[in-house]
């Protein structure tokens, strides 16, 4: 029996939900037709790296990142890296799992999970993330849309709603 990318596509999507509504992971066997585009790979790559650079290299020059968690964007290829190094310097341990993604053209939907362990606070957190990626014509990131609770990130960290990281 073959089945359609549509309904692997659905039994993946259903998986991640079951896995965060639960608060456990899950492992994903893609099948070869079926693997990340590689400016998915390289992007989580990126993000799972020490090196901030490497993640703000995928980036256009006039690309913008939006954090929708947080509210904030940030635009090209410096602003890029100078957010991952932010993100490092508060999070130990940040990691993006992929878990599903889906290839329209040029646009990319990422389902993943993103973790790490907010410095000082008691807890690390694993929530659920969902990236929109827009690529140029030479395969770089000319838009990046991370949607994640931050309230989620807070509560599973054992950190109140209001807390805020502190300033360089």
């Amino acid at each position: 029996m073959k089945s359609s990318p549509r309904r692997i596509l659905t039994v993946l999507i259903s998986a991640t939900a079951v896995c965060a509504v639960l608060g456990t992971t899950a492992a994903v066997a893609w099948p070869d037709q079926e693997r990340p585009p590689k400016a998915v790979t390289a992007w989580a790559a990126a993000w799972n790296g020490a090196d901030p650079q490497a993640l703000g290299d995928l980036f256009t020059a006039d690309s913008t990142y939006t954090d929708q968690g947080l509210g904030v964007t940030f635009h090209g290829r410096q602003d890029v890296s100078g957010w991952k190094a932010r993100t490092d310097s508060l999070i130990d341990d940040v990691h993006v799992t992929v878990k599903a993604t889906h290839r329209d053209g040029d646009h990319i939907t990422v389902e993943s999970v993103y973790s790490g362990h907010l410095k000082g606070a008691p807890k690390p957190f694993a929530v659920p993330m969902a990236t929109l990626l827009d690529l140029d014509a030479h395969h770089r990131i000319a838009s990046d849309q991370d949607y994640y609770s931050l309230n989620s990130v807070l509560s599973q960290s054992g950190l109140p709603a209001d807390w805020t990281p502190p300033t360089p």
